[in-house]
């Protein structure tokens, strides 16, 4: 397994290029998941880290909900400003006040399981931020500043759109899917056939799967991104959390198609620092007293809620594996996490979250069952946990390779198929837990089937190699976030980029 410890980075660096205090400010702007938020607001401390000024822009729900749920640096030291603003080191929080919105719970029996509860929250935030962010923008840019940057996720091009009439300003996209995903989205265009071809056997991988379009989005979101397509233009380059380490051939596809643009693959980034001191989770203790490899994690992510049946298949499947587990079992984010009908409601939704009857008594020291916020990139560094069973979000998939732990993939919408995809059949770190063309019927995936990956995964030698496999990806990906690596040098060429 891949070396469990972090490589922080230096915040001490003294490169010629950097720009002088006040020269540079760059202002973030994440789609409101919890995902989004958190791989910008890791990327906003990697680019303060080199003394540049970062604010972090979104809802003050929002912005409350990514600082409660950072892991990685210690933000109970940061600065009451006044007027929204939170100073730490140099990443300042701007959170702004929108109008209510609807927040409802995610419906565990939806046949797709695209999080659609969530788009009353998206289509609110990206509809009354947008005069917010530009009246901020136009404050930097009349000051002393040299240039603003403006790093947008690739979902909140509709946001930003107003910012490049203003003077010394500059906008980037930040893509929080993975380039291979990127490559998918393009797969079945005309106009990217020939492009394509120079992929030889992953253009082929990419053209077996379904498009897009093939009902992996509902209508509601498709006319939302075709909107940020529309205005993905208005950018002069794309970052990516990614690392060619692992993903040469796709990124340097996405740059042949972007022609002029520049582009960057800065990941993993997660996390910048981890903290030393101070109590343990409850989990790790846990993890503590069990063996090295011995643990499969279990978790799906924040947009989904599970049907009643299909906990007690799950359920039934680790029970009947006989391996160790901790399973994080928590009903889906609303819109606003901290919506007081939302608090409200919770009753119900535990109800909905119930376990077969006798089962948290029956695996008691085998399996640990979690309801609350989980520490994942903690648990999946822990030298006894041995697999993880995901719904493959990319954050969730970089974390897992960079940990060295191998995956069963159980894509549930969206871009988590393209990432199984990759995860399974490019880099053969994984493995589904049923075929795709199974899981887009929307069907329950039966105890069997998950007790049977649980084997594979911890207990069969095709585990035992993919863990070989993932190990040394892990490690290779390990020092390309510290001084020399990959990924360093490119975020430096950012920063020198920005800085010039």
């Amino acid at each position: 397994m891949a070396s469990h410890n972090p490589h922080p980075i230096s915040t001490d660096r003294k490169e010629p290029w950097l720009p002088a205090v006040g020269e540079v400010a760059v202002v973030m702007v994440p789609f409101p998941i919890q995902s989004h938020l958190n791989q910008l607001l890791h990327l906003s401390y990697l680019i303060s880290s080199h003394g540049i000024p970062v604010h972090y822009v979104a809802t003050t729900t929002h912005i409350q909900q990514a600082k409660l749920r950072f892991h990685g640096l210690d933000l109970a030291s940061s600065v009451d400003a006044g007027n929204g603003k939170h100073h730490h080191h140099h990443v300042h929080f701007h959170g702004f006040e929108i109008p209510p919105f609807p927040s409802p719970p995610a419906d565990p029996n939806a046949t797709s399981k695209f999080p659609s509860h969530l788009l009353p929250a998206f289509e609110a935030v990206s509809s009354h931020l947008r005069p917010h962010v530009v009246d901020l923008v136009r404050s930097l840019a009349s000051g002393p500043t040299k240039r603003v940057v403006v790093i947008r996720d690739s979902l909140m091009s509709s946001v930003v759109q107003d910012v490049l009439s203003l003077s010394k300003t500059e906008s980037y996209i930040f893509q929080c899917i993975s380039a291979f995903s990127m490559c998918w989205f393009f797969a079945n265009d005309e106009t990217f056939g020939h492009h394509l071809a120079t992929l030889g056997e992953y253009g082929e991988v990419l053209l077996k799967y379904p498009s897009p379009e093939d009902g992996c989005f509902p209508d509601e979101f498709v006319k939302y991104m075709e909107l940020q397509s529309k205005l993905m233009h208005l950018t002069s380059g794309s970052l990516y959390n990614t690392s060619r380490i692992l993903e040469e051939p796709f990124i340097e596809l996405l740059k042949n198609i972007a022609g002029n643009q520049k582009q960057w693959a800065v990941g993993p980034f997660n996390p910048v620092m981890v903290r030393a001191d101070g109590p343990k989770d409850k989990c790790i203790e846990w993890l503590d007293g069990h063996p090295e490899n011995s643990v499969i994690y279990v978790s799906f992510g924040t947009t989904v809620t599970l049907s009643k049946d299909q906990i007690h298949e799950i359920a039934l499947g680790l029970e009947g594996s006989g391996h160790r587990f901790i399973w994080v079992l928590r009903e889906a984010d609303r819109g606003d996490i901290f919506d007081r009908e939302a608090s409200e409601g919770r009753g119900t939704a535990d109800s909905l979250l119930s376990l077969p009857v006798g089962f948290e008594q029956r695996v008691e020291g085998v399996g640990l069952v979690m309801r609350e916020w989980a520490p994942q990139h903690e648990i999946l560094r822990h030298p006894s946990v041995g697999g993880f069973m995901s719904h493959c979000g990319w954050n969730s998939c970089m974390e897992s390779v960079k940990s060295g732990v191998p995956i069963v993939a159980w894509p549930m919408h969206g871009d988590q198929l393209p990432n199984c995809i990759l995860v399974t059949r490019v880099l053969k770190v994984g493995i589904m837990v049923k075929e795709w063309s199974v899981l887009m019927k929307g069907g329950v995936v039966e105890s069997s089937a998950i007790k049977q990956a649980v084997e594979v995964i911890l207990g069969l030698e095709e585990g035992d190699g993919m863990r070989k496999r993932v190990g040394e990806l892990g490690k290779a990906i390990q020092p390309s976030a510290g001084d020399g690596g990959v990924s360093l040098a490119e975020l430096d060429s950012f920063i020198a980029h920005i800085a010039r």
